[in-house]
């Protein structure tokens, strides 16, 4: 009984798989399809299936639907507003011409701490473009470690939806999440950024030019926020979800620790930072009341894409624990002795290989995971969400979004885009993998 379950499991997973490459349809619904023919084939009552699903769909989304929009709506005033080239052009004069890759990669990492890897492309490349154009430098050295800023923060970091996803999966407490990625994801993106481009950049040329991005697309501006209110738009929630976590070890009354742990909620800290980003990006920048309802309708239509993903994999993990799928799994991943974090470490890091979307493969590991180290002692659950989110990140390529918006943006041929992005992908992967087996040790 214990193997035909363990193949009903592998069965759906490849569902998942040949749904999203080879049918071509919707993460949705290839997830949703797999989870049902999972709670078909391994006996679940015809009366319990649709009940399950919904308890796992519910149980995703009820805190991450207002996390996702609010962050989305963070991003969308940031791009429009200005806010990340000023965090750019202000990392480059603080680095100068010689450091730019370092000035790149901080640029990268903070504009991707709130908004999604292709917003943050959009904001950043035209930057690279003319800074490529202005130092007539090899345009990976300025590039790749960009893109490894928002790629290392789009992987790890909340409030990004894999990581919020796995967080809630998995039960994880997002303020320990958030501290551990900062950690972690900072060496790693040096290591697969500045450092990783200063090697390949003496051995791969780009043949071709970038001709996607106008590189006039921000001149028009008028007026821009200055440096310190970018930055503080940028890090508003960042700054509230870490207060929040401190809050019951600060010397406050009990009161005071009550609402700095209101503020610090995800969503709270969301909506605060929203409202200080309409008015000091938006209002005081010419925006009106209109064509701010017009942005932040225009950014919530994408993530209705993303809340479908998500909600269709808690509905997996639930029927992976209703149909005992996973005590399966938990049993003989303790005969094995595996460590939990190797094992969604490597999960995510083949479906993400199969389906080409770093978030369904997050999404999907953590809910396989997430009932396997239910009944362990001593997992380290935050960890967990970090090394599933480095899994998610493996090997980019021809399935992949990201590997073609690199490829076109970037003007690279095929052969480079595989030599560049796809390497500093895996490079990233395992080393905040590593990252987090060593953190593990520590803590």
């Amino acid at each position: 009984m214990d193997a035909y379950l363990l193949l009903i499991t592998l069965l759906a997973i490849i569902i998942v798989i040949l749904g999203v490459s080879w049918f071509k349809w919707h993460a949705f619904i290839s997830l949703m399809v797999a989870a049902l023919f999972l709670a078909i084939f391994s006996g679940m009552g015809w009366d319990k299936i649709v009940g399950s699903y919904e308890t796992g769909v519910g149980a995703v989304l009820g805190h991450l639907v207002g996390i996702l929009a609010l962050g989305t709506i963070l991003g969308k005033m940031l791009a429009e507003s200005g806010a990340g080239l000023q965090i750019a052009n202000f990392f480059i004069r603080a680095f100068g011409e010689k450091k730019l890759p370092w000035a790149m990669f901080f640029s990268g990492f903070i504009i991707g701490i709130p908004v999604f890897f292709e917003v943050g492309i959009l904001i950043l490349l035209p930057l690279v473009i003319s800074i490529q154009k202005a130092s007539k430098q090899n345009i990976l050295l300025v590039g790749l470690p960009a893109i490894a800023g928002l790629s290392i923060t789009h992987g790890l970091v909340p409030p990004h939806p894999g990581a919020i996803a796995a967080i809630g999966i998995y039960g994880a407490n997002l303020g320990k999440v958030l501290l551990y990625s900062l950690i972690i994801a900072i060496p790693t993106g040096i290591i697969g950024g500045p450092l990783f481009a200063w090697m390949i950049n003496k051995r791969v040329i780009p043949t071709g030019e970038p001709t996607l991005v106008k590189i006039d697309d921000q001149a028009d501006k008028k007026s821009v926020p200055s440096v310190g209110v970018s930055f503080l738009s940028i890090l508003m929630p960042v700054i509230l979800m870490i207060l929040g976590t401190a809050a019951p070890y600060l010397h406050l009354s009990a009161g005071a620790q009550k609402v700095l742990t209101f503020i610090g909620s995800p969503v709270i800290a969301l909506l605060i930072s929203c409202f200080l980003a309409f008015y000091f990006l938006g209002f005081r920048h010419g925006m009106d009341r209109n064509l701010i309802k017009k942005l932040v309708e225009e950014c919530i239509i994408p993530v209705g894409s993303i809340i479908l993903i998500i909600g269709a994999g808690g509905g997996f993990k639930q029927i992976l624990i209703d149909s005992g799928v996973a005590k399966v799994i938990a049993s003989m991943s303790q005969d094995l002795n595996i460590s939990p974090l190797v094992l969604a470490f490597l999960i995510a890091g083949l479906i993400r290989i199969a389906t080409g979307s770093a978030t369904v493969a997050l999404t999907t590991a953590a809910g396989i995971v997430a009932p396997i180290v239910a009944g362990m002692a001593g997992v380290n659950l935050e960890l967990l969400v970090i090394a599933t989110g480095a899994g998610s990140l493996m090997f980019s390529h021809v399935n992949d979004a990201g590997f073609w918006m690199v490829k076109e943006y970037l003007g690279l041929t095929l052969e480079e885009t595989f030599k560049t992005w796809t390497v500093l992908e895996t490079i990233l992967s395992f080393v905040a993998f590593i990252g987090a087996l060593i953190v593990n040790m520590l803590v």
